[in-house]
């Protein structure tokens, strides 16, 4: 399954909505998708399953690509 994570890139950090990104990780679970990305000093704000037609609109963004971790 893809998963859409949505973070910010410092932990110690104050979140602000204005800075968080995004990344696409295939995994079985999510915490499958928290274990894979705890090395990285991300505050992780949601994590989101996609499947269906929303994974297929991902798709089609220039953006989309899947993160190897």
């Amino acid at each position: 399954m893809i998963y859409k994570v949505y973070y910010q890139e410092d932990k110690e950090q104050v979140p602000v909505r204005e800075n968080t990104k995004s990344l696409y990780v295939e995994a079985v679970t999510e915490r499958e998708v928290r274990a894979k990305l705890k090395e990285r000093n991300y505050h992780i704000e949601f994590i989101q399953a996609l499947e269906g037609e929303h994974l297929e609109y991902e798709k089609a963004s220039v953006h989309f690509e899947i993160e190897q971790v």
